[in-house]
């Protein structure tokens, strides 16, 4: 059979393009199949002394970190795997991680309460991540009670109030007014050795948290929780302004979601030792 030249050489054409297509085209999936995903890479760190936001896993180890926050931002991966939070398995001291973010050194930190100070350095992410509450640790032979900020206040010199220095709360007890604090004592083993010493009548605490860390400083017998919701606050977790806003977003829709599908108050029941559910 005679194939006219121009037939020919059409089909061949066509032949070409098709194979060329197809080559493209197996060229492009190959492509998609082996590309890397380029995560976006949130540097953070562990807040030391802050239980149960962070907490060492084993006793006699610093590593690995677990914690509520370090749940938190598990979760926040599963919600969106595009976001990495890297550096949650170094410790670093409140100070340090405040100074990294505020530097673009670190991009994140999580659990942090709203401060006028603290929103000049740092972008807050709304809503809030959880809310705790604060109670007040007194030794266990005292016989105080106490209902309110009131109370504490008629006990005068006799009522000094011990907190963590450099800790939100030192901001808040400030706007409180008219109560004797100390903000001397780097963290809560710290400032139990002093209730216990006599160098104050109470220490004032988050919960989550104040159970551990008197189990932690072994003053169990020593110390009691007074039942008083003395302070409610919300944490939340904080940026870096120099953080893209296409990642804040990112972050921002996953919290959001977290919260809706009722993780986050999942994880915080886990974490909650908190004297009403101990006593």
């Amino acid at each position: 059979m005679n194939v006219p030249r121009d037939s020919f050489r059409r089909c061949l054409r066509v032949q070409r393009v098709r194979f060329a297509g197809a080559a493209f085209a197996a060229s492009l999936a190959a492509s998609l199949a082996v590309a890397p995903l380029h995560a976006a890479e949130i540097r953070t760190a562990a807040q030391e002394a802050t239980t149960p936001k962070f907490t060492s896993l084993h006793p006699d180890r610093k590593t690995p970190i677990g914690g509520l926050c370090v749940d938190i931002m598990r979760a926040i991966e599963r919600i969106d795997p595009d976001l990495v939070f890297v550096g949650d398995q170094t410790w670093q001291p409140l100070v340090r991680v405040e100074a990294g973010v505020a530097h673009g050194q670190l991009d994140a930190a999580c659990g942090f309460l709203r401060t006028r100070e603290r929103e000049a350095k740092f972008t807050y992410i709304d809503p809030p991540l959880y809310s705790m509450n604060y109670f007040l640790a007194v030794r266990a032979d005292d016989t105080v009670q106490v209902n309110n900020w009131d109370d504490v206040r008629q006990l005068g010199d006799q009522g000094t109030v011990l907190v963590a220095h450099g800790f939100g709360i030192v901001r808040q007890l400030e706007k409180v007014g008219g109560l004797k604090i100390d903000s001397g004592g780097r963290d809560a083993e710290s400032n139990l050795g002093k209730l216990v010493a006599g160098r104050g009548r109470f220490f004032i605490h988050r919960s989550p948290g104040i159970q551990a860390e008197i189990a932690r400083a072994g003053m169990q017998g020593k110390v009691r929780v007074l039942p008083a919701v003395m302070h409610t606050e919300n944490f939340y977790m904080v940026v870096s302004k120099n953080l893209p806003v296409a990642t804040i977003e990112k972050i921002r829709y996953a919290i959001v979601r977290l919260n809706a599908n009722g993780e986050i108050g999942r994880l915080l029941s886990q974490w909650d030792s908190s004297p009403e559910n101990t006593r």
